[in-house]
């Protein structure tokens, strides 16, 4: 009996077929030319497919198979029912080889309790079919993910990058492309899996080698010239020639292009949701880029910077996908709670206990203070052995504007260190060379979406900071958090301030704007009439002059007599709201917005070269949208079939 059986089990293995001897991969190119490039990936011979097999995608080659940076299910290529089939997208560089590994995943095996971000069940890895042979990318291409940032001087500019090695890189500058003659060393620096605080930062799932930091601050520049540059050095190779616009104290005009929680895109679905529209954003800011020609100029990012919540490649992608922005104008960012907020996070007031959770995935701050390096020093401890969390409050000023940047996510009451910054610098602001105030935070102070969870927090900023924003007469305070455009009157506790368009007296409060919808694809909605709060009708109150559903970005062009400041939609590249405030503080229209007026205020702005520059950006940047909107998940509509949410009588 017993030989029957061992036959009978002996049978069963010669005849069933092996898969993962059967199934070939493929990827090529074998070497990558450069972050962003494309890569595709064949395969054939998977046996009776099924809808639920699926590409993973690895970082380093021998990383667990539960720890994947991404996944591609195969019906995304078309004929995957014969066994055989193709994807390609753009692969970013991780400074580690890639390996791609195909599985078979059944129904029966689908675990409800292990779900992504979108609370879809993850794929599991039990069947593995085939693997590929590991690639990587050329050496001695040069320094990626390079960004600007102003350090508070006005010959000075900061220049930021990533090297896998750390090795000794420059900065060379200059007036000429042919001839930059002028060099600067960089300073380098970097963390470790240890610094981070929490999972899934420091999880093998979510931790992946970030580099090294390079900033080095280029010295001596001259007024408001374009100045090229490269970043790198012989034996690592040297970056494309780039170029920035330097300060110029006394100019009369300065452009802003704003936003908050755009995050990055990826074209394969990964453990947290990203940020498709922020594709868009980059692509409408770069056309407006081109049409800027020498004026100074700057982006300005508030809060939920990538998104990454803990998984590190996703801070990769996300400055890879900015730099064709970021490399020319200053980027300069402030704290979000997806960047720092964490169980153990020092300052966690009885009142906040709805407010401060786990949206920092772990990173506690970390990547966040060291690939960004902002005017001023402040910063705050960590209590654990992670650095200082920095780039928390500074300021500084930019033709007829001083921006102010402050931290909702630590400490800012009365009192505190940031509230003494806020106020000493406030009060010392020299309005006869720069009129307009513009402060910005990430968590708002006003908005009339129905995120109740945020109340205890917008009562303390209301109690500790708008008197002192009223007081100084702040021109607009700007805020994230929020993923829709809202813009309010000029408001004192609620109260609407007199715009003094007949006649009649005004006061100079500050304008509220609601500007957290440059990616972030959740949407909430707005406050319910209280007595009916299960009913979806959602009434406008008086002091919300305009709420849009679009996703878009802001763009603030100011000169010494006026601030003009527009809400750009992404689905159009056009003008859908804006308001006029000028140096006495003034507010000219504040009502509704009005696409046609905006539009002769955009064409005063940038003149006929928007139009030219965006037929030029449209060839320039298609390959690039291309390559980053292949995304295999989705098949979602065109952003045109969005719907604005204006006066709500919808």
């Amino acid at each position: 009996m017993i030989f029957v059986f061992i036959t009978f089990y002996l049978s069963l293995i010669l005849i069933t077929p092996l898969s993962s001897s059967e199934v070939s991969i493929s990827v090529t190119p074998k070497t990558v030319p450069k972050s962003g490039d494309n890569v595709t990936i064949q395969w054939s011979g998977v046996d009776s497919p099924s809808k639920l097999d699926w590409l993973g995608i690895y970082s380093p080659p021998n990383s667990s198979h539960s720890d994947f940076i991404g996944y591609f299910f195969l019906p995304s290529s078309p004929g995957w029912k014969s066994g055989s089939g193709s994807i390609s997208f753009p692969l970013i560089n991780l400074r580690s080889q890639y390996q791609f590994r195909i599985f078979r995943w059944y129904e029966s095996e689908v675990n409800p309790k292990h779900k992504d971000h979108d609370q879809n069940p993850l794929p599991g890895t039990k069947h593995l079919l085939a693997e590929s042979e590991g690639i990587g990318f050329e050496p001695a291409r040069g320094p990626e993910q390079i960004h600007l940032a102003y350090t508070g001087k006005e010959d000075e500019m900061r220049v930021m990058f990533v090297t896998p090695d750390g090795k000794e890189s420059t900065v060379k500058y200059g007036l000429n492309r042919e001839n930059m003659d002028q060099v600067v060393g960089t300073r380098v620096v970097r963390y470790e899996r240890e610094d981070m605080c929490d999972a899934p930062a420091n999880d093998s799932v979510g931790w992946r080698d970030p580099g090294f930091i390079h900033d080095g601050v280029v010295v001596n520049l001259r007024r408001g010239k374009r100045y090229f540059y490269q970043v790198g050095s012989d034996s690592g190779g040297w970056s494309v020639t780039n170029s920035f616009v330097s300060q110029d104290g006394d100019s009369n005009e300065v452009v802003a292009f704003l936003f908050g929680d755009m995050g990055t895109a990826t074209p394969y679905l990964t453990f947290d949701r990203t940020q498709q529209e922020s594709i868009s954003t980059i692509k409408w800011i770069s056309r407006d880029i081109d049409a800027l020609g020498d004026k100074p100029a700057l982006i300005s990012h508030i809060g939920d910077i990538s998104y990454a919540r803990g998984y590190a490649w996703l801070w990769d992608n996300f400055f890879t996908q900015i730099e064709p922005v970021a490399s020319q104008l200053p980027y300069h960012v402030c704290i979000g709670n997806h960047e720092y907020d964490w169980p153990l996070q020092p300052w966690r007031p009885d009142w906040s206990y709805s407010i401060y959770g786990k949206d920092g995935g772990g990173e506690c701050g970390v990547p966040y203070s060291l690939r960004f390096i902002m005017p001023g020093n402040s910063s705050e401890p960590t209590g654990t052995r992670a650095p200082a969390t920095r780039n928390l409050y500074f300021s500084f000023d930019l033709g007829p504007v001083h921006f102010l940047y402050f931290s909702t996510e630590t400490n800012f009451l009365q009192g505190s260190k940031q509230y003494e910054f806020l106020k000493q610098d406030l009060e010392s602001v020299d309005r006869k060379k720069t009129p307009f105030v513009v402060v910005q935070g990430h968590r708002p102070m006003y908005t009339t979406s129905n995120e109740i969870r945020d109340a205890p927090i917008r009562m303390k900023m209301l109690e500790h900071l708008e008197p002192l924003f009223v007081k100084n007469k702040v021109t607009l305070a700007l805020w994230g958090h929020v993923h829709r455009y809202e813009r309010f009157c000029p408001l004192n506790n609620f109260t609407c301030g007199s715009l003094g368009m007949n006649g009649q007296g005004w006061e100079a409060y500050p304008v509220h704007i609601v500007i957290g919808m440059a990616g972030q694809d959740w949407q909430p909605i707005w406050e319910p009439r209280p007595e009916h709060p299960d009913v979806p009708v959602f009434p406008q109150p008086a002091r919300s002059l305009y709420r849009g559903g679009e996703f878009g970005y802001t763009r603030l062009v100011a000169t010494k007599e006026k601030l003009t400041f527009s809400y750009v939609g992404n689905h159009d590249g056009e003008v859908h709201d804006m308001v006029e405030i000028m140096a006495s503080g003034q507010v000219l229209n504040g009502g509704g917005g009005s696409g046609a007026e905006s539009s002769k205020v955009l064409e005063s702005t940038f003149s006929w070269y928007v139009m030219v520059g965006s037929l030029l950006l449209l060839g320039a940047f298609i390959g690039y949208v291309f390559g980053f909107v292949s995304h295999y998940r989705r098949d979602t509509a065109s952003g045109a079939n969005w719907t604005p949410v204006k006066n709500e009588e919808i």
